[in-house]
């Protein structure tokens, strides 16, 4: 997941408070050195860390258990309130009420403008919106190319004209088919440095479009550096939120979260990958509840209405929880889960499945895998589809014949059915959790088998 090494750190911490025999004084200090010691690792600002552990510290030794609550219980509860605040206590939602929207990227060169804008208008239009991409970067060598490219993997429409080099003279070219478009996405051009020529550019061009969200972005790999530009350019430039893109694989991704926090400039969105589809409203609390491993329904609620309907997900839920399914049946159970996401961002949104340590190679299905095994599932009798606890070593190698998939990528399948129906096992001690995220989705799962 996105910081991992942080979340994996804050997990054996909170594991260690669990396992405790008995809370006292001596306990909470060695969890607040735990805290600071992640926290630091993650390049997050030292001041910042030990203003937030005193804050824990101290409510950990005066804050009596609430109603229902151990001690124990409390004290991981206190960790994830105080860490929900630290990253900005409240989502901050974009409300499309007019049209068009118009969302402006703004940042230095290098930031992933582009890219999150073809992020953007992929979200809006999985979400029902008409959405168009506007180029205006004119510094740029093949920023307009690349803005083409994004659009084309988006699938919508693109404004952009290599032959004009007046961001407002490109922007006025097309002014009468904006009104065909729900939302807007503008990429502006950046600079190496926040210079007085780019500041007067998006101002002229902040003064002509009067976009509805100014959003910068931000690379996540700058840590702490973040704060001092997401200040500059919120009193610059106006800006209404921040995008921090890059958070996949970067050690720095906690001081570039916790310095937009409190600059004043709320964090709007999150980047989590290099595909289109990885892009996500950032929510603190379920941020904070997936790095913990208490898991983020909400967030997948918001993945599974992209990519199936209700009924579609409710079969799936129905099947999966009874544990009584086929290699059909899981194939089309991966299938659907793979268009949410990999299969460890879909397990780390579900409470508590974070913490079941997964083999990895489960969680980590790729797409080509998936394929192999349908083309090796086309030489399976049906009596090995719907029983394949009778595929022996002999079959297997039959099946490879026949399929030209390896023998080890059809043990492999093989493996990952028997792991999937022990996972089961454990996941029926969710229904609780399944059942209300099923009604969220827009009705009831039903709890029988």
């Amino acid at each position: 997941m996105v910081l991992e090494k942080l979340s994996d750190s804050l997990k054996n911490t909170l594991q260690k408070i669990a396992k405790s025999l008995f809370v006292d004084e001596k306990l909470i200090n060695e969890l607040v050195k735990d805290i600071q010691r992640a926290l630091l690792q993650a390049d997050v600002n030292v001041r910042l860390v030990f203003d937030l552990t005193e804050k824990i510290k101290n409510r950990s030794l005066k804050e009596e258990a609430q109603k229902g609550l151990t001690k124990k219980e409390q004290i991981i509860n206190i960790v994830y309130d105080e860490l929900v605040s630290f990253l900005g206590k409240e989502q901050h939602k974009i409300d499309v009420k007019q049209k068009p929207f118009k969302i402006m990227l703004v940042g230095l060169f290098g930031s992933g403008k582009t890219t999150t804008a073809g992020k953007l208008a992929k979200f809006y239009t999985k979400r029902g919106f008409n959405a168009a991409l506007v180029g205006l970067d004119i510094h740029r060598p093949a920023a307009m190319e690349q803005i083409e490219q994004v659009g084309k993997q988006a699938n919508v429409r693109v404004f952009s004209d290599k032959k004009i080099k007046d961001p407002i003279e490109i922007w006025d070219k097309f002014s009468e088919e904006y009104w065909n478009f729900d939302v807007l996405i503008i990429d502006t051009a950046g600079r190496d440095a926040l210079s007085k020529d780019l500041i007067n550019e998006i101002e002229d061009v902040n003064r002509k479009l009067q976009p509805n969200e100014n959003l910068l972005v931000i690379s996540a790999d700058i840590g702490q550096a973040a704060q001092k530009q997401a200040e500059q350019f919120h009193k610059s430039c106006s800006i209404t939120g921040v995008v921090v893109s890059k958070m996949d694989g970067t050690a720095k991704g906690g001081g570039a979260l916790t310095a937009c926090a409190i600059s004043g400039a709320p964090i709007k969105f999150i980047g989590v990958g290099e595909k289109i589809d990885d892009l996500e409203m950032f929510n603190p609390a379920g941020f904070v509840g997936r790095m913990l491993g208490m898991g983020d329904l909400e967030a997948l609620l918001e993945k599974a209405k992209e990519v199936m309907k209700f009924e579609e997900a409710e079969d799936l839920g129905r099947r999966f929880l009874k544990g009584e399914f086929n290699l059909i049946d899981l194939y089309e159970q991966m299938e659907a889960m793979s268009k949410m996401g990999t299969l460890s961002q879909i397990v780390e949104m579900i409470p508590g499945f974070s913490q079941l340590k997964l083999p990895k190679e489960m969680l980590q299905v790729q797409e080509s895998k998936l394929k192999k095994w349908k083309v090796a599932m086309s030489s399976f009798t049906k009596g090995e589809l719907e029983e394949p606890e009778i595929i022996d070593g002999s079959r297997i190698e039959r099946i490879s014949r026949g399929s030209g998939v390896p023998a080890s990528e059809i043990r492999e399948l093989i493996k990952q059915y028997r792991q999937s129906k022990k996972m089961v096992k454990m996941f029926k001690g969710s229904k609780g959790d399944i059942s209300r995220f099923m009604k969220k989705f827009g009705g009831k799962l039903p709890m029988g088998g």
